[in-house]
């Protein structure tokens, strides 16, 4: 099934067509099971539901962080890692704020990744926003 949403196209529409599941797929989780639970059930039920559509997700992937020089420094865990290629953070909170798009940024530039998507399923009205780190 993803090949046929994929036939085509090049790796710039590619992410960004993926970004638009990724985004329907959480807001129809965010309407089945509402806010309130925690941030690790929002990711298992999105997961579940990208790897339905034939999508690649990793859970908690470690992704190494590197010094301008390229040696690694260290790692984080990626709440989802989709298709090689997007970085999806989760929140269950009240809010986005700075310290959340900090974070996502944090990751996108240490491991060279270019495109992130922060989702928050813990408001009353859900909450999704796409970041870009260009290389260039």
């Amino acid at each position: 099934m993803l090949e046929s949403l994929f036939s085509g196209e090049d790796e710039r529409d590619e992410v960004f067509k993926l970004c638009d599941i990724v985004r329907e797929t959480s807001y129809s989780i965010h309407k089945y099971l509402g806010h309130g639970h925690l941030e690790s059930v929002y990711e298992k039920a999105l997961a579940h539901r990208l790897t339905k559509f034939g999508i690649s997700v990793q859970q908690q992937v470690p992704l190494a962080v590197y010094d301008e020089d390229g040696t690694e420094l260290g790692i984080f865990y990626a709440d989802l890692f989709v298709n090689n290629c997007l970085v999806v953070e989760i929140k269950a909170c009240t809010s986005l704020v700075d310290k959340h798009f900090a974070q996502l940024l944090g990751y996108l530039r240490s491991s060279g990744i270019e495109h992130g998507l922060l989702i928050n399923f813990g408001s009353d009205r859900f909450q999704i926003k796409k970041l870009v780190l260009s290389n260039q």
